[in-house]
């Protein structure tokens, strides 16, 4: 059941329809669903939209309102509901009738009858042929299972807008038609309407496609093609930092980091059931020698063949390898989104071969893990979910029942809490997905905790127990960040681009008064450098003031001002991002600062 306020939200779409049609009399109509936080409708229009059209629809949407048409709903015979969109020159709508239709005989195949005829079941328990349902507001009608709002009165109209412009292919396929998506949002007061709206220009300004350009992190050159980004020094310092740390921290775990190729023959991937299961999400083969290799779209089958090479003993086990690894998925373009939605990531990616009797410790073991991964990159918040068996899987119930329960075991006596997502697993087993929640509020994947039986029996894995027996190891499918990518996306905009000193690609700029301080500058950046410090002498020809402000667009942590007095008194004058003027200071007290802060990681 929908709740109060995606009924809202799902009326306002309806209205927008309407609308359209109002404004283009041959507008045909596609979907128009509910989205988290809104909605959005798609039609195939006589010309493109431009974003001056919004408010002209806003104030059709208002007068809809204001003349509190109700909703009805009405029943009609599918084949009916054919004729009448069809005369009604919607074919988007015939045809999402006609797929209902093949659901319908696919899901309740026509039984004989006592007289030797065929009796096609009810959809849904309503007698006789199929029915669709559909709704009339006002003239317009659509085609929709609702429910609906009572009347267009009950939407306030100063409580929602439309928000975007945007492409969208008829049923997500680039194969197909681009319609124009329309985005909005509805809300149950204005004062909410203003809350959402400010916290999205705040997302706007954090946008880290916006950041990466403006700092200089990455960017997406055409010629590469969608979703593969080119990183600049700026931002694969912010990388090369957050991968140092991880690689320690796994090599204090008794993790041994490893590498794999990029590409390897499709046999691999039939093996596992990749080609079989994720089969959309692959590149297509490309041939060497006669032979067809794929670019690899997960890094456990090399795991695999390490843990293969040599006899391993129950004494071994459990054996941990971690890979930085870089794997290609095909995503549509339409999908693409800046580093958080890309078609070649970097995986922080590990695999734990374990014995029976080890799962839940080691389950436990990377939840602490993700624990000080999540809190040592500044997210204070994270929401559990434990995945169960997906409708295409493969494998045992006994093992799933097996996977399910030592994950839940584990979160138990972690006591971390979770929710249970139904047949959100992955084909070869359950996992646990741990959701952040940054900085304003928006949750996107992070760690992840796979229990796998099927891999090790499908390659053939083994170790001799204690009674000199070939057992099967379980594996162990875990990531404590995500993709490379996406998380330093997500963390560029959780800190809207002002890093803390430790990540930032820059976390001291000098400024030199003038030319004559220059060389004083210089003396001061290498007594930093020897320390580590990442440091900048600024000698662009400008006053001190738009030094400052530079320093300060760039968002670096630390500006240090130089003139005559910090000469003659062998100091700088600090500035803090966020604090403004802290005064003079000694260069080796600055020193001592900056150097226990990138230490604890404040």
């Amino acid at each position: 059941m929908e709740n109060k306020l995606d009924i809202l939200r799902h009326s306002t779409s309806h209205i927008l329809a309407a609308a359209v049609l109002e404004m283009f009399p041959e507008a045909k109509f596609g979907i128009g669903p509910t989205i988290e936080n809104g909605f959005y409708y798609d039609f195939d229009l006589p010309r493109t939209l431009i974003p001056e059209d919004l408010p002209l629809l806003e104030e059709k949407m208002r007068t809809i309102i204001k003349q509190n048409f109700p909703f009805e709903q009405q029943e009609i015979d599918a084949k009916k509901a054919i004729e009448l969109f069809k005369k009604a020159g919607q074919p988007y709508k015939v045809k999402l009738i006609k797929d209902l239709i093949a659901e319908n005989r696919k899901q309740n195949p026509p039984q004989p009858s006592l007289k030797g005829g065929s009796n096609s079941p009810p959809l849904g328990g309503v007698r006789g042929d199929l029915l669709v349902t559909a709704y009339k507001t006002g003239t317009f009608v659509d085609l929709c299972r609702g429910p609906h709002l009572d009347s267009t009165g009950e939407i306030k109209p100063d409580a929602f807008k439309l928000l975007k412009i945007a492409g969208a292919y008829w049923r997500g396929s680039e194969k197909n038609k681009m319609l124009q998506r329309i985005y909005g949002t509805a809300w149950e007061s204005k004062k909410e309407l203003d809350e959402y709206l400010k916290k999205l220009a705040e997302a706007e300004k954090r946008d880290h496609r916006k950041l990466g350009l403006e700092l200089d992190l990455f960017s997406f050159p055409e010629l590469c093609g969608g979703g593969l980004p080119v990183w600049h020094p700026k931002g694969s310092q912010v990388r090369q930092q957050i991968e140092n740390f991880w690689k320690a921290e796994h090599e204090k775990r008794g993790y041994a980091i490893v590498y794999s190729p990029h590409i390897a023959k499709i046999d691999i991937w039939k093996k596992s059931g990749h080609w079989e299961f994720y089969r959309e999400n692959l590149y297509s083969p490309i041939k060497i020698d006669e032979e067809e290799y794929l670019l690899k779209p997960m890094n456990c089958p090399f795991h695999i063949f390490i843990f293969q090479h040599q006899t391993r003993s129950y004494k071994d086990l459990p054996i941990r390898y971690a890979e930085l690894g870089t794997v290609y998925r095909y995503e549509r373009s339409g999908v693409l989104h800046g580093l958080t939605r890309v078609r070649g990531f970097t995986q922080d990616d590990a695999h734990i071969f374990c014995r029976p009797d080890q799962i839940k410790n080691e389950i436990i073991d990377v939840l602490n893990l993700a624990g000080l991964m999540m809190e040592t990159f500044g997210f204070k918040k994270y929401k559990a979910y434990l995945s169960t068996r997906p409708q295409k899987s493969i494998g045992s119930p006994e093992n799933w029942e097996k996977a399910t329960g030592a994950l839940e075991a584990a979160l138990k006596e972690a006591k971390v809490k979770y929710e249970t997502d139904p047949g959100e697993g992955v084909f070869y087993g359950p996992k646990i997905d741990i959701k952040i929640e940054d900085a304003l509020g928006r949750e996107w994947q992070g760690p992840t905790i796979q229990v796998d039986f099927n891999f090790p029996e499908r390659f053939e894995l083994n170790y001799i127990d204690e009674k000199g027996k070939k057992q099967q190891p379980v594996m162990i499918h875990r990531t404590v960040l995500g993709s490379m990518e996406r998380f330093v996306g997500v963390l560029t905009e959780h800190y809207a681009g002002a890093f803390p000193v430790w990540l930032a690609p820059e976390q001291v700029w000098i400024l030199p008064v003038g030319s004559r301080h220059e060389d004083y500058a210089f003396e001061v950046a290498d007594l930093l450098k020897a320390q580590g410090i990442r440091v900048k002498v600024s000698q662009e020809n400008e006053t001190i003031g738009k030094k400052i402000r530079a320093g300060e667009l760039q968002k670096i942590p630390y500006l240090l001002v130089v003139g005559d007095k910090e000469i003659d008194a062998d100091s700088v004058a600090v500035r803090e991002r966020g604090k403004g003027d802290l005064g003079a200071m000694k260069v080796e007290k600055f020193i001592e600062k900056i150097s226990e802060e990138i230490k604890e990681k404040k």
